[in-house]
């Protein structure tokens, strides 16, 4: 009999071991083969490893220390993103908006901020659901995935890098090593749509990405990518040649839309029906022509989304090889003293504070970073800790709730808290002030907009939204003199 996910024992990876340099990563899967798990923001893996799955697995090898693979540039017509590149920095980068705007679109739409410090790119391919929203992206932008081993390099276009459910072309020993992804020009205009069953924190129903290229007011060329219909995000073929010198109206797009209806194939699941899908495919599809149409792809972009990290915040990095096993001690400045404990290999973040370092103000409310209890700063980004690895905090600063009263002397927004009647049964709470916080220093008089964006990571079952907002908009008006807006 096969048991539920929740009843299987977690598997528990006795070895954790992070190299500083690419060459020194692949000769570890060289040596360790299949027994080698590679992670970067673990947001996938490690959750999938809380479940029993990937039993068998002895090295977890964290790429995370490695410099230079998080690096995002320009050259060529091409963006180029290292491995380590993360959903926070693409909706950061002002040249993924100006020449990706779908990529950037869809990274914004990936989980939450906390879940996005950590969650990279590469690895939402590399996963290769067919719901993963950036997979749509880069399909229709015609991106190149970078691998390598101990002994090979190659390219790969993306359309032939996934070859199925969860599975891709990736072999024994290699590692993606980066993605290049071709800019859009200036007749090109591109568009990403989500469809999900809430605002945030939503996996999708249904996505898309869409580009035409415009030959003045005729189509040139047309492209339209599907995710969530099918066991792989899928392209609509022959759509350019559908288009091809026509205007983009009803006519046009009506046509666009009945191609893709025939292109979707998709199943009932508990997200949604095959009927259900089919209707959002018609609608999402008539919407982003009716978007492209208009020049208004970049209309709904958030002014100054917030990333609740640092501008240019960047893992620290070590001078030396961290390989640990569970009775190695590591040393972390958290709340600013030096902790040194062991047990960090095969735990998570959460787990090591609160069992190992005894600040039990980390709360564990899901262990898969969907409700952000166990948010904390990690080198100045918050972070869902249930989704980071102990050993990834060694040599790194950490702040949990404890750390942000002075002496005894609550915070401003601690304060507000309190006034407001924002604390109710409390579970929550530790990790929505460390939302506020982190919002509050990156935006200290922010919009309405901007506070539901910064806050869709956490959720609060006692329903203290409003109460919460109050407690923010108190320390923003204490900040500025003035009321926060309701701008985007």
């Amino acid at each position: 009999m096969q048991l539920h996910h929740v009843q299987r024992a977690p598997t528990r990876v006795p070895r954790y071991v992070s190299p500083l340099t690419l060459d020194a990563a692949l000769q570890l899967f060289a040596l360790h083969g299949r027994q080698a798990r590679a992670m970067a923001g673990g947001t996938d893996l490690l959750v999938e490893l809380d479940r029993g799955a990937h039993t068998g697995v002895e090295v977890l090898v964290d790429l995370t220390r490695i410099e230079g693979l998080d690096t995002i540039t320009v050259q060529d017509g091409w963006v180029h993103l290292g491995p380590l590149v993360t959903h926070s920095q693409v909706v950061e980068s002002t040249a993924c908006r100006q020449f990706v705007l779908p990529l950037a679109q869809a990274s914004l739409e990936v989980g939450s901020p906390q879940l996005r410090n950590r969650a990279t790119v590469a690895g939402n391919v590399i996963t290769a659901s067919p719901a993963n929203d950036t997979i749509s992206a880069l399909l229709a932008l015609g991106a190149d995935v970078h691998i390598a081993s101990s002994t090979e390099r190659r390219t790969v276009p993306i359309s032939e890098f996934i070859t199925g459910f969860r599975t891709t072309v990736l072999g024994p020993g290699e590692l993606v090593t980066g993605l290049s992804v071709r800019a859009l020009n200036s007749a090109q205009r591109g568009v990403f749509v989500k469809a999900g069953l809430r605002r945030a924190q939503a996996i999708s129903v249904v996505h898309l990405t869409a580009i035409v290229t415009l030959n003045e007011d005729l189509v040139a060329d047309a492209i339209l990518t599907l995710g969530s219909v099918a066991p792989t995000v899928v392209s609509v073929s022959g759509l350019g040649a559908l288009l091809r010198g026509r205007r983009l109206d009803a006519a046009a797009i009506s046509d666009a839309v009945a191609a893709a209806i025939d292109t979707a194939a998709p199943i009932d699941d508990l997200r949604a029906t095959a009927g259900y899908r089919t209707s959002l495919v018609a609608t999402m599809v008539e919407r982003a022509f009716e978007t492209l149409a208009a020049d208004q792809q970049a209309s709904q972009w958030p002014i100054d989304a917030p990333l609740l990290r640092g501008s240019g915040t960047t893992p620290a990095h070590m001078t030396d090889i961290i390989d640990v096993d569970a009775s190695a001690v590591i040393t972390a400045t958290v709340n600013g003293t030096v902790v040194a404990a062991a047990g960090a290999a095969g735990i998570t973040l959460l787990d090591w504070l609160r069992d190992e370092a005894g600040l039990t103000g980390v709360k564990e409310g899901c262990a898969e970073g969907e409700c952000g209890a166990c948010t904390v700063h990690l080198d100045g980004a918050a972070v869902m800790s249930c989704l980071v690895p102990a050993a990834r905090a060694a040599g790194s600063e950490v702040v949990t709730v404890e750390g942000l009263a002075d002496d005894g002397r609550l915070t401003p927004i601690q304060a507000a808290f309190v006034e407001h009647g924002a604390v109710q049964c409390g579970f929550c709470t530790p990790g929505l002030l460390m939302s506020c916080a982190k919002l509050l220093d990156e935006h200290p008089s922010p919009t309405r907009r901007q506070v539901q964006l910064g806050l869709a990571g956490n959720l609060c079952r006692c329903t203290g939204y409003g109460a919460i907002e109050r407690a923010i908009e108190h320390v923003a008006n204490t900040n500025s003199g003035t009321s926060t807006g309701s701008g985007s």
